[in-house]
C-alpha cells in the first residue's frame, strides 16, 4: 500500500501540473496545524480565557478590598451649633477630606472558598471541552484529508479510463479502416470516451471541493494549493477492535464525559457557598480617615472595626437557590448517561465500521487483477478479429469499477481507524506522529 500511495502521488504530480506547484501536506503535519489554528479551537481557546477570568474573580473575595477617596466640600454657610445661647462653629465653611479603608472577611464558613473552588471547577470543565473541540477537530480534519487522498485517486483512475478508452478507440479505428467493423463500433468508442471524460470533469471538481474543505479545516484561503501526502499507516498496537474494551477506554479518556464530572462536582461546591449564608459572618476593617477642620482635636484617626453579619431572612432567597442548584445536578446527571450512551453508541459505529472496511479491502484487492488480466484478454481477442467492442468496453469498465471499490474501502478504512481512535479520546495527533 504505501508503494501504491507514493506512485499515486508521483503520478498525480505528472498528470497535473497545477498539483506540481501545490505544497505537498503530510497527514501529521496537517493535525498540528489543524488542533493549533482551527477557528473552532480558537474559539473554545476564548471560552478557556473568560472561565479563568471567573476564576480570578471569584478569589478577590477571599482577599483584602482596600478602598481610597478623597473629597472637597463647598458650603454656602458655615456649620454652627447653638450651645447654651452661643453659636459655635461646628467646621470650616469650605474643607476636604480623604480616607484609606482596608476590609477583610475574617470567616464565612467557606462560601467564598466554595465559590473560589466552584469556578476553578468550571475552568477545568472548559479545559475538557477544549480538548474535546480539539480532538473532534482532528477527526473532521482526517476525514477531509483521506476524502482527499481519495478524490486524488479518483481523478487518476478517471485519467486512466481514459487512457484505455483511448487505445480501445485507435484500435476501433484500425480495425474500422481495414473494413474488418462497422461505424457503429467505432462510435460506441467514441461515446464512451465522450462519458468518460465528464466523468474525469467530475472528479476533477470533486478533488477541488475537497481540497477545498482542507483548507477550511486548516483557516487557510479555500484556494490554496495543497497536495496530500499518503499516510503510512497507523502504529503498532494503536487500535482495539474489543467493543467492551473500547467502550471503558472511551468512559476514562473521553473529554465530555470529564468535563460532565467537573461541572458535577463545581455544583457540589457551589451548594455548600449558597448554605454558608445561613451562617454569620465575620470581619475585620480599618483604616484612616482625614478631614481639614481647625475647630477638632484631631482632623486625621485611625479606627478598626470587628463585626459579625447574618442573614436573618431574605424571603426564602437561600433555599430557592439550593433547589435550583439541585435541579440543576439532576439535569447533568441526566445528561451525563444521554452522553455515555451516545459515545458507546459512537465506539460501537466506528469499530464497525472499521470491521466492514478490513472486509471490504479484502473481498475487493484480488479483483483488480482478475479485471486487468480480463481487459487484457478482450483486447486481444477484439484486435484479433474474435472479440466484440461491447466486451471491450464493458471490461475497462468493470476494471474501473473494481479499482475504485478497492481505493474507497481503502480510505473508508483509514477515516474508520481515525474514528475509532477518536471515540476512545485518544490524541490524533500523538498516534499520528
Amino acid at each position: 500500500m504505501l508503494k501504491k500511495g507514493v506512485f499515486t502521488g508521483l503520478a498525480l504530480l505528472l498528470l497535473t501540473p497545477a498539483l506540481a506547484r501545490a505544497e505537498l501536506l503530510s497527514f501529521a503535519q496537517g493535525l498540528r496545524i489543524a488542533t493549533r489554528e482551527n477557528r473552532q479551537i480558537k474559539i473554545a481557546g476564548s471560552d478557556e480565557a473568560i472561565s479563568g477570568a471567573d476564576t480570578r474573580i471569584a478569589r478577590s473575595a477571599m482577599l483584602p478590598q482596600v478602598n481610597a477617596s478623597a473629597s472637597e466640600v463647598v458650603q454656602s454657610y458655615q456649620q454652627k451649633a447653638i450651645f447654651a445661647g452661643t453659636t459655635i462653629p461646628m467646621s470650616q465653611r469650605d474643607f476636604y477630606a480623604y480616607s484609606l479603608r482596608v476590609q477583610q472577611m475574617l470567616y464565612d464558613f467557606k462560601a467564598n472558598a466554595s465559590r473560589y473552588e466552584a469556578a476553578g471547577k468550571v475552568f477545568q470543565s472548559r479545559r475538557y471541552d477544549a480538548e474535546g473541540i480539539r480532538n473532534l477537530v482532528g477527526l473532521q480534519f482526517a476525514n477531509a484529508y483521506f476524502d482527499l487522498l481519495e478524490a486524488d485517486r479518483m481523478v487518476l483512475l478517471a485519467k486512466e479510463e481514459v487512457e484505455r478508452l483511448q487505445l480501445h478507440l485507435e484500435d476501433a479505428r484500425n480495425l474500422y479502416n481495414a473494413g474488418v467493423i462497422t461505424k457503429n463500433d467505432l462510435l460506441q468508442a467514441e461515446v464512451r470516451i465522450s462519458d468518460a471524460k465528464q466523468s474525469l470533469l467530475t472528479e476533477q471538481n470533486a478533488r477541488a471541493i475537497a481540497a477545498s474543505m482542507v483548507n477550511n479545516i486548516l483557516a487557510r484561503p479555500l484556494d490554496t494549493p495543497i497536495q496530500a501526502e499518503e499516510v503510512n499507516g497507523l502504529p503498532p498496537g494503536a487500535l482495539d477492535t474489543n467493543l467492551a474494551r473500547s467502550w471503558t477506554k472511551a468512559e476514562e479518556n473521553r473529554p465530555e464525559l470529564k468535563s460532565v464530572n467537573s461541572v458535577l462536582e463545581s455544583l457540589q461546591l457551589e451548594k455548600r457557598s449558597i448554605r454558608a449564608d445561613y451562617f454569620p459572618k465575620l470581619f475585620v476593617n480599618g483604616g484612616y480617615d482625614y478631614t481639614q477642620n481647625r475647630y477638632l482635636t484631631h482632623n486625621g484617626n485611625w479606627s478598626a472595626i470587628f463585626g459579625v453579619g447574618i442573614n436573618l431572612y431574605s424571603g426564602g432567597l437561600t433555599r430557592a437557590q439550593i433547589s435550583k442548584v439541585d435541579a440543576r445536578k439532576m439535569k447533568l446527571l441526566e445528561q451525563k448517561d444521554a452522553l455515555a450512551d451516545q459515545i458507546r453508541l459512537e465506539v460501537e459505529q466506528y469499530i464497525l465500521d472499521l470491521q466492514s472496511a478490513r472486509e471490504k479491502v479484502s473481498v475487493t484487492k484480488d479483483a483488480i487483477e482478475q479485471a486487468r488480466e480480463n481487459v487484457r484478454i478482450n483486447r486481444a481477442k477484439y484486435t484479433e478479429g474474435v472479440g466484440t467492442a461491447t466486451d471491450v468496453l464493458d471490461s475497462i469498465t468493470l476494471l474501473t469499477t473494481a479499482e475504485t471499490n478497492y481505493y474507497s474501502a481503502i480510505y473508508e478504512l483509514k477515516k474508520a481507524q481515525a474514528g475509532v481512535i477518536y471515540s476512545e479520546g485518544e490524541n490524533l495527533s500523538e498516534v499520528y506522529k
